[in-house]
């Protein structure tokens, strides 16, 4: 089992370790609703190292993203970032992920831990461009530091102006006395706040500064509990769970991010279900009645017909909601169409709702 470059501070935090796509992972610290809380009101800070980071470099490396993405990498600048997919020949999805230009001919690719492996031993199968592409996952610590006063927080410790990095930008610079490190206007909490992409070496030194930071900014330790919860209710996807290698792009809802200005694997079969609509779509729901819905729970209609199946659920904690994502029949993915989820062979309510479920003020 790996252990990231912030193992040892997530021991003496007396975190509760949980093995994690490879990792030792902290799930949680003082506990999932405090920690979610204080991320909506104050600032959370994530240890997210087992991401996976590719590096694309070289006169074509615009083509091989181009070919292997679902997204259109050419509308890119330097310090722009966008979420993409990998889609597979099939039409499914191998794994989402961010794509950074950080230069021209110059491009991060940010994938999921569990799927590191697989991604690259894909993306180098369709490097057929001559590309150059390195894996630098082990040799990077990824710190997400998430929340309304994230931005104040770390502006403490760098000239860069963070105020003025548009969601989905990004700068290279330094931080707390360290260059070249990349603060990334991203994350999946919903909140606002940043990502630090920094070299293992300088790891430890970053979390102790922000850690060190005044008790205004109310700075917590958070698990992946929470950062499941936080990405719940703003209705982001999970790999694993509410997309994987068989879904449909289409039906996941991410035609946003599928340009068919462009020839990419799997083109033809995404447009074809484009056009012709899918059996299947992917919805939120809130319950109407007590009870809380889990991976793999049957949705039913009125009449106890099975019509799809849980993808994801909790009772958020910043609505006070029984939420959750799902596959239905789209006959009945309408806003407003009342569902049933089957728990302990009760029925209990519910229905579609748009997302997301938390709305900030």
């Amino acid at each position: 089992m790996k252990k990231t470059a912030l193992y040892n501070k997530h021991i003496k935090l007396n975190a509760k370790m949980v093995p994690f796509a490879g990792y030792q992972m902290p799930v949680q610290y003082s506990g999932v609703n405090q920690e979610h809380l204080n991320v909506r009101d104050n600032v959370g800070v994530f240890d997210v190292s087992h991401m996976g980071e590719f590096l694309v470099t070289g006169e074509n490396s615009l083509k091989l993203i181009q070919k292997i993405s679902s997204n259109d990498a050419s509308t890119l600048f330097p310090g722009r970032a966008q979420y993409s997919y990998l889609p597979n020949s099939e039409g499914g999805i191998i794994d989402d992920m961010l794509v950074y230009m950080i230069d021209e001919n110059h491009y991060m690719l940010v994938v999921n831990a569990s799927n590191i492996e697989k991604d690259w031993n894909w993306i180098s199968s369709q490097n057929t461009v001559g590309a150059d592409i390195k894996n630098i996952s082990e040799n990077l610590s990824l710190i997400a530091v998430q929340g309304p006063k994230a931005v104040e927080l770390l502006q403490n410790y760098t000239e860069l102006n963070l105020a003025a990095i548009k969601f989905y930008h990004f700068q290279k610079g330094t931080f707390a006395g360290l260059n070249d490190i990349i603060i990334s206007a991203t994350g999946y909490t919903g909140s606002g706040g940043f990502e630090l992409y920094v070299p293992n070496d300088y790891a430890e030194k970053v979390w102790d500064v922000i850690f060190s930071s005044d008790a205004k900014y109310n700075v917590l330790p958070t698990g992946l509990a929470a950062r499941d919860t936080l990405r719940l209710e703003m209705g982001y996807c999970l790999y694993g769970n509410d997309i994987n290698d068989q879904t449909s792009p289409i039906s996941a809802g991410l035609a946003w991010v599928t340009k068919f200005n462009k020839e990419f694997i799997g083109r033809d079969i995404i447009q074809d279900q484009k056009t012709h609509g899918t059996s299947d779509k992917l919805v939120a729901f809130e319950l109407l009645e007590r009870g809380i819905p889990r991976k793999d729970y049957e949705i039913t209609n009125s009449d106890g017909k099975i019509i799809g199946h849980v993808t994801s659920g909790t009772m958020g904690p910043s609505v006070k909601k029984a939420i959750g994502l799902g596959y239905v029949n789209t006959n009945y993915s309408k806003f407003g169409d009342s569902i049933h989820i089957k728990i302990r062979n009760k029925l209990i309510p519910g229905h579609i709702v748009k997302l997301p479920f938390f709305k900030s003020v």
